[in-house]
């Protein structure tokens, strides 16, 4: 296996196509609707132009929701509204159809594919396509412990660059990438507030359950504890994974890279997907060039990620859930903009004037000249 080199995704990933990005432009000034009147549709249409390298765009046909799994043990503290240990239920709960974003799928038409990257229950009890990406039972308790183990956060890395592969190689067109964790949002605070050089409590929110104010004050501690731990390798962005992050944050930035290498649009859900995101774009500047922000969860930490990428939310409706639900909501916006800048019918030319031929040009002088002589008789 050739040595994991962050570095060359740098040089792998290249911005959507900017020729292409002004054909599109210049298409849409030609449509019946005047260009700006669709708001923000036309720019995300554009956008769509530009990453398919296609003019006009193509329909969004073949969408998946993207869901790395994991529990983090630094929810013992009770940093959770739900007990530690507990997201192999919400990753059941999902498969079979009981959470709102498996509701919003099959409304969408929409799969749903959950990659266990460390759930804390015996791999037995999900199935095999679930779990097979596994690289532990739980990461570490990151306030007084590292995450994971160099050689767990390669694999738990190389796990999401083969995920991002995997879909891409299917036919996948776009990826909504959300988390289903228990701890998770946790982990993400210590990343976004040691990548923006911030306190803990700037990045501390509620979490998808919300939990009360001794909860969010123990959050608070753990985030500043392991950010103590993580402010000394925030500049080797695997370390700083190993670290402070655990087996699916480090999965879903893998992904992340290897899916802006294989030239895959993906919208990014909550805050631990904005985590995530903030980190590959320490690792290659371009890649945010990929993704677009789903919605505003309320989360500050995902507040603060996204304005340090740039990247401004398409929808702001409250929903805390996680779990991709935002994401998902956000695609039917997508598919309206790719719709409409393919589909809306261009202005007819207006037919030119036709010129003047030499016999009518020299009729036309003859018949100047003539008014002219009489004018002078009359004189």
């Amino acid at each position: 296996m050739n040595a994991l080199n962050l570095d060359d995704f740098t040089d792998l990933i290249e911005r959507p196509d900017g020729g292409v990005r002004r054909d599109a432009e210049a298409r849409r000034e030609r449509q019946i609707v005047p260009p700006g009147s669709l708001g923000r549709l036309d720019d995300l249409g554009e956008w769509l132009s530009a990453a398919q390298s296609a003019v006009p765009v193509r329909p969004i046909e073949r969408p998946r929701v993207l869901l790395f799994a994991g529990d983090h043990k630094v929810a013992e503290l009770g940093v959770s509204a739900r007990p530690a240990g507990s997201a192999v239920q919400l990753v059941r709960d999902v498969l079979e159809g009981g959470r709102p974003v498996s509701v919003l799928a099959r409304r969408l038409g929409v799969p749903v594919r959950v990659v266990d990257m460390a759930l804390d229950c015996d791999p037995a009890e999900l199935p095999d396509e679930v779990v097979r990406h596994r690289v532990r039972r739980g990461s570490g308790r990151i306030d007084i412990e590292d995450a994971l183990t160099a050689e767990e956060a390669e694999a738990a890395f190389r796990a999401g660059v083969a995920v991002a592969d995997e879909e891409a190689d299917s036919g996948t067109d776009l990826v909504v990438l959300g988390d289903v964790s228990v701890g998770g949002t946790t982990a993400a605070g210590v990343l976004i507030a040691g990548l923006c050089g911030t306190d803990a409590s700037v990045v501390t929110g509620r979490g998808g359950l919300a939990i009360d104010d001794l909860a969010w004050m123990r959050k608070c501690a753990a985030i500043r504890d392991a950010l103590r731990r993580a402010r000394p390798v925030l500049g080797d962005q695997l370390q700083l994974l190993a670290t402070a992050a655990g087996a699916d944050l480090t999965a879903m930035t893998g992904f992340l890279l290897q899916s802006a290498v294989r030239k895959t649009p993906v919208i990014l859900d909550g805050v631990v997907a904005a985590a995530c995101a903030l980190v590959a774009q320490r690792i290659a500047f371009r890649a945010p060039d990929w993704w677009l922000a789903a919605h505003d969860s309320g989360e500050p930490g995902q507040a603060k990620a996204l304005d340090r990428m740039a990247l401004e939310p398409l929808l702001s409706h409250g929903v805390t859930v996680g779990e991709g639900a935002g994401g998902l909501l956000a695609l039917p916006l997508v598919q309206a903009a790719a719709a409409l800048a393919s589909e809306l019918p261009e202005r007819p030319e207006e037919p030119e004037e036709p010129e003047d031929s030499g016999d009518e040009k020299n009729e036309k002088e003859a018949e100047a000249g003539a008014e002219e002589a009489g004018a002078e008789e009359v004189g």
